[in-house]
C-alpha cells in the first residue's frame, strides 16, 4: 500500500510539472503584455499552440538525417525527467534518491548537446550560428551552475535535492552572503539557459540576435511542439529549483498527510507565480544585450558562484 501511494504521489508530481509548463509560459506572456499596455493572448494560448502543432504534418528537409527526427523527443524526455526530479509540493518522494543536482545538470547538458547537433544537421547558416552561440553560452553557464551546486553542497553536505531543501529550511543555515551570491548566480544562469532577455529574446526571429530560435528554425509540426514543450518545462524546472532550494517553504515532509501535500501544492503554485511575475517585470524593464556581451553577463555569474564557494570553504576551514 505504501508503495502504491508513493507511486501515485511521484506520478502526480510528474503530471504537475507537465501540465503547468505551458500555463506558466502563457502567464509570463500575459503579464508582459499587461505591463506594456497590451491585451495579450490568453494564458492558455500555449496549450492551443501545442495542440495545433501536433496536428500539423512535420516538414523535413531532404538532407535531414535520423538524428534530426529523434532529437525533439530526446530533448523533451531529458527535460521532463530533470523537471520531475525537482521536489515541488513534497520531499522524499519515491525517486528522490535520483534527484541529484549534478544529475539534473547532466540531463540538461544532454538535451543541449543533441539540440546543437540537430541545428547543424541540416547545414543551414542559421542552424550553425545558433548552435555555436548555444555552445558559447553553455561553456560559461554550466561551470557557473556547478559552482552554485558546490556552494550548496558545502552547506548541506550533499548534492541531493531533498537533503539540500531540508537543510536550507532549518534554522541552522540563516542568512549568508555566500548563499546570496549563489542565488544571484543561479538566477543569471536560469535567464541564460531559458533564452530570456537580456541574453536572448524568445519572441524574435532576427538572425543577428536569435540563439535558441536559430537552432529550431527548420522544425515544424510535432517536432516543433516537442521542442516548445521542452522549453516551457525548462522554465518550470529552474523556477522550481530556485523555490525548492532557496524558498523551501510548504514542502511536505516524507510520509505527510493529504492536507500537507495540498498546502505544499498551494505554496508551490504561489512560488512559481511570483517567480513568473518577477521574470516578466525584469524582462520588461531591461533591453536585450548584444551577443558579444553575453560572456560578460555569464562571467559575472561564474565569479559570484566561485566567490560563494570560496567563502563557504574558508568559513568551514576556520
Amino acid at each position: 500500500m505504501d508503495l502504491i501511494r508513493a507511486l501515485l504521489i511521484q506520478g502526480l508530481q510528474m503530471a504537475v510539472v507537465l501540465l503547468l509548463a505551458p500555463l506558466l509560459t502563457g502567464f509570463v506572456r500575459k503579464i508582459k503584455a499587461r505591463l506594456t499596455r497590451r491585451q495579450g493572448a490568453s494564458v492558455i494560448q500555449p496549450y492551443r499552440d501545442l495542440i495545433r502543432l501536433l496536428r500539423k504534418e512535420a516538414v523535413l528537409a531532404e538532407n535531414a538525417s535520423w538524428l534530426f527526427r529523434v532529437v525533439p523527443y530526446l530533448v523533451f524526455a531529458s527535460t521532463w525527467v530533470a523537471a520531475a526530479l525537482v521536489p515541488t509540493f513534497g520531499g522524499g518522494l519515491l525517486f528522490s534518491w535520483t534527484a541529484d543536482l549534478i544529475a539534473i545538470i547532466a540531463l540538461l547538458g544532454f538535451g543541449r548537446f543533441f539540440l546543437a547537433l540537430a541545428g547543424m544537421d541540416i547545414g543551414t547558416s542559421f542552424g550553425g550560428i545558433g548552435s555555436s552561440r548555444e555552445m558559447m553560452i553553455a561553456s560559461l553557464a554550466e561551470p557557473a551552475m556547478l559552482l552554485t551546486v558546490f556552494s550548496l553542497a558545502l552547506v548541506a553536505g550533499s548534492t541531493q535535492l531533498s537533503t539540500v531543501a531540508a537543510m536550507m529550511s532549518s534554522p541552522e543555515v540563516g542568512l549568508r552572503v555566500s548563499l546570496g551570491m549563489a542565488l544571484v548566480a543561479l538566477i543569471m544562469v536560469a535567464i541564460a539557459e531559458n533564452a530570456r532577455i537580456p541574453v536572448d529574446n524568445p519572441a524574435t526571429h532576427l538572425e543577428l540576435t536569435m540563439v535558441h530560435e536559430a537552432m529550431v528554425l527548420e522544425y515544424s509540426g510535432r517536432h516543433l511542439a516537442m521542442i516548445e514543450f521542452a522549453s516551457s518545462l525548462k522554465l518550470v524546472l529552474y523556477l522550481s529549483l530556485i523555490g525548492c532550494i532557496f524558498i523551501p517553504l510548504g514542502i511536505a515532509a516524507p510520509g505527510a498527510g493529504v492536507a500537507d501535500y495540498l498546502i505544499g501544492a498551494v505554496a508551490y503554485v504561489a512560488k512559481i507565480g511570483i517567480g513568473a511575475v518577477l521574470l516578466a517585470v525584469f524582462e520588461t524593464s531591461i533591453a536585450k544585450m548584444r551577443v558579444f556581451r553575453v560572456p560578460d553577463f555569464l562571467g559575472a555569474a561564474l565569479m559570484l558562484g566561485l566567490l560563494g564557494t570560496l567563502l563557504l570553504f574558508v568559513s568551514r576551514s576556520l
